[in-house]
């Protein structure tokens, strides 16, 4: 069966087609249990008018044992439909959440500080609402004309202030959502502020306490509290009103049906049966947009939650596995490569072209500000605005499957990033450890016998961000999970920043045997120990590629460029 037009606009959408089985026997369910809903109505009308009139105990039993077990199906229907809702929920979960998962970190990689964990939360919302009660609201409500018309076969009065009722309600839900949402966005905004600069100052702790910013930091936060309890306050207000309108308006409708029916009762137009299961009657007639009056505030979160989430996944499609290519060569190429960040007029790299071949080692260079680390982010894919090519193989570095290129490739960034979990684990870059490989990794970078002096050896933790670890192992353990497997292209970025002189030695003796093995390897430094394993040099300034070229001619045009001003002292020499 082909799904119409509409659901094809996005993939969301798609996915919720799937479902279109368990919703459309959802809706079959919700109208049997509002049918049976009408059970009480007739067995009150039977017992006030047939029973009690004739005072026939068996037809009372009877009555009773019919309604009895239209009570036990109507509790099967709602129980099923609750199942199929739920079990609908656990399948939607497991079809979208691996490309929410991926979507938030390519979002993340494009808006870097960007909140992505929210995606995980918006599905989780959208989950939640479609399979509790505010699906069952709006399955409920299309019954709300039903329950009116059986009104209108009693009296039509009763029928037409049925109707009269449904519209004050709606109209309530309809200036509730109007007053109420925006506090309650503002109040969630502010709380949402608070802890994300709260969350953010606590990972900088190390740094705060010693020099006593806490409290000067603790006046900023205050600001953003303030607001927030004032938000949270405002929002808390309305709502409690909106429901205080609510709770008379219900009451005051109950009243008058009832005070109605008497006087239908009064005139003769009405039994008393009648008058007790109109009564009834109305309460479930107006009951599903009561209910929405409660729900319209989830649903309108759901809402926005499907719109983020679709927007999530337009803006990061899904790989075409027909972008699987095989095992790369690590033949690098930029060409025309300029990249900005949106806080600074002037590009960072400006026009970088050049080339990386397999089985050389290019050493990059310059003053700090130059570009450097940007150079290496858009070696590897992860700066978020650049403009060029970066072509792996000759193939755009977006054209690969990241997923299948990652065990490829090795990167070493200047911030050590590691995670909560084993050595072992965080060498293996969080994934299955092959022991031989995590070993070989540790032995070349010079990690093996340290590792094997911690109590449980491979499998110590190292605690979030490895704050276990000293900053040389950690560079270290960031340098074994660069070279773990066979990579082809390796990207290390001020490698040697955190290390000692055996530590630097164990470094220089990785470059050769990657070179060796054939890698590509790009590194940058500041320090002259690396330039003996270099192939090539690449100067950058200001964003733009000063000198390039082998590394003896790229130094002795840098030492006859200083010599004249006697500035020979910052020019490298090899070690």
């Amino acid at each position: 069966m082909s799904s119409p037009a509409f659901f094809e606009r996005s993939e969301l959408t798609r996915a919720l087609w799937l479902f279109r089985r368990e919703f459309v026997l959802v809706a079959v369910l919700s109208m049997v249990a509002n049918v049976l809903m009408l059970a009480p109505t007739l067995y009150m009308l039977q017992v006030f008018d047939r029973v009690m009139v004739s005072r026939s105990e068996l037809t009372l039993l009877a009555m009773s044992l019919i309604t009895l077990f239209l009570f036990l199906v109507m509790a099967g229907a709602e129980w099923m439909r609750s199942r199929v809702l739920v079990l609908s929920g656990q399948r939607l979960d497991s079809v979208l959440s691996s490309r929410v998962f991926h979507a938030s970190f390519e979002t993340n990689l494009q808006q870097p500080g960007v909140a992505s964990t929210r995606a995980f939360g918006d599905l989780v919302q959208l989950r939640q609402f479609l399979t509790g009660q505010g699906i069952f609201a709006l399955f409920d409500t299309p019954w709300t004309p039903v329950y009116m018309a059986v009104l209108f076969l009693l009296h039509p009065m009763l029928g037409w202030a049925s109707i009269g009722f449904a519209l004050v309600q709606g109209a309530l839900v309809w200036f509730g959502h109007r007053k109420a949402v925006a506090p309650s966005e503002r109040a969630q905004e502010a709380s949402r502020e608070s802890a994300e600069y709260l969350q953010g100052k606590l990972r900088n702790v190390e740094a705060l306490v010693p020099m006593g910013m806490v409290e000067n930091l603790r006046g900023h936060w205050l600001k953003r509290y303030e607001k927030m309890l004032g938000a949270q306050s405002h929002a808390h207000d309305v709502s409690e009103r909106l429901a205080v309108i609510s709770k008379f308006i219900r009451y005051t409708q109950q009243s008058l049906a009832l005070g109605l029916g008497a006087l239908l009762v009064i005139d003769g137009q009405l039994s008393p049966g009648a008058m007790i299961a109109a009564n009834v009657l109305m309460s479930r007639a107006l009951a599903p947009i009561d209910s929405l009056a409660n729900v319209w505030r989830a649903f309108m979160g759901a809402k926005g939650a499907f719109d983020r989430l679709e927007k999530l996944l337009q803006d990061n499609p899904g790989h075409d596995p027909a972008l699987s290519r095989t095992a790369p060569s690590g033949r690098l190429g930029l060409r025309d490569v300029v990249a900005v960040a949106l806080t600074r007029e002037q590009p960072i790299l400006k026009g970088v072209s050049l080339d990386v071949e397999p089985g050389t080692v290019t050493v990059v260079l310059g003053p700090s500000g130059s570009g450097k680390s940007t150079l290496a982010r858009c070696m590897v894919g992860t700066w978020p605005h650049m403009s060029g090519e970066v072509l792996l193989d000759e193939r755009p570095l977006a054209g690969w499957n990241r997923d299948e290129l990652g065990p490829f490739i090795g990167y070493l960034p200047q911030d050590i990033e590691l995670f909560d979990g084993s050595i072992a684990e965080n060498i293996a870059r969080m994934g299955e450890v092959d022991a031989a490989r995590v070993i070989a990794a540790a032995q070349a970078s010079g990690l093996h016998e340290m590792i094997l002096s911690f109590p449980k050896g491979y499998d110590s933790p190292i605690g979030e961000s490895g704050g276990l670890l000293s900053g040389g192992q950690r560079q270290r353990i960031g340098l074994a999970r660069a070279i773990y497997g066979e990579p082809r292209l390796v990207v290390l970025d001020e490698p040697n920043a955190n290390l000692d002189d055996v530590g630097e030695a164990a470094l220089v003796t990785v470059v050769g045997e990657l070179k060796a093995k054939g890698s590509a390897v790009v590194l940058i430094s500041h320090r002259p120990g690396v330039l003996a394993v270099a192939d090539r040099l690449v100067v950058l300034k200001d964003g733009i590629v000063q000198a390039d070229g082998a590394r003896d001619v790229v130094l002795q045009r840098l030492r006859a460029a200083a010599a004249p001003a006697g500035k020979t002292e910052g020019v490298p020499a090899l070690a």
